[in-house]
C-alpha cells in the first residue's frame, strides 16, 4: 500500500477528524451494564498498545480495546477477523492467543483504508451538511456500522418500491401524442 502525503493543513484536520471520531468512540454511553461508569473492566487492563497506524499513538490499551469492541459489534465479527493467532502463546481457555501488532491479515489493512475513508468522509462531507439534530454530534457522523450494520460485507441496498401507484403506458393525463405526418 503506498503511503498517502497530506499537506500539513490536511494532516492537522485528518488528526482533527481522527481525535473527533475517538473521543466520541470512547465517550458513547457503554452497552453492558459491567462497563457502567465507575465499574472495572471485567478484564485486566489491556498492555500499551503497539504497532498503531492509523489511530492516535497516544490512545491507552483500554481505549483502543473498547474501539476495537465497538467495531467488532457494527462489523459483527470477531478479534480474529482481523488479528492473526500467535502460535508462540495460548490463552487460559487453551484457545490460541492474538498477535495484535502483527500486520499479516489483509482484513488489517482493510480496516485501516475503511478507518481512513470514514474519516475523511465525516470531516470532507458529513461535517458539512446541515442537520436538524446539530444539538447531537453524533447526528452527522458515519461509523462501520452506518453501512454494515452487523455484517462483514455490508448488505445490498434494496431501493423501496416506487411510491407512484399510478402507472401510465402513455403521457401524462392520457393524451395520445400527435400523430406523425
Amino acid at each position: 500500500m503506498r503511503p498517502v502525503s497530506l499537506s500539513r493543513p490536511a494532516a492537522a484536520a485528518a488528526l482533527l477528524g481522527l481525535a473527533l471520531f475517538t473521543v466520541s468512540a470512547i465517550g458513547q454511553e457503554p452497552e453492558h451494564a459491567e462497563h457502567a461508569p465507575g465499574a472495572q473492566h471485567p478484564h485486566q487492563p489491556a498492555p500499551p498498545p503497539k504497532n498503531l497506524k492509523v489511530l492516535p499513538k497516544t490512545l491507552t490499551g483500554d481505549q483502543v480495546h473498547d474501539i476495537m469492541h465497538k467495531w467488532a459489534g457494527q462489523l459483527g465479527v470477531e478479534c480474529n477477523t482481523c488479528h492473526a493467532e500467535d502460535p508462540t502463546r495460548k490463552m487460559p481457555n487453551g484457545h490460541p492467543a492474538l498477535n495484535f501488532a502483527d500486520d499479516s491479515k489483509p482484513e488489517k489493512q482493510t480496516a485501516r483504508l475503511m478507518l481512513k475513508m470514514t474519516m475523511s468522509i465525516n470531516k470532507d462531507y458529513t461535517s458539512k451538511v446541515e442537520s436538524k439534530h446539530d444539538n447531537e454530534a453524533s447526528a452527522k457522523q458515519v461509523s462501520c456500522g452506518t453501512c454494515h450494520r452487523g455484517h462483514l460485507d455490508p448488505p445490498a441496498f434494496v431501493p423501496p418500491p416506487d411510491h407512484d401507484h399510478e402507472h401510465h403506458d402513455g403521457p401524462p393525463g392520457g393524451q395520445q401524442p400527435p400523430a406523425s405526418h
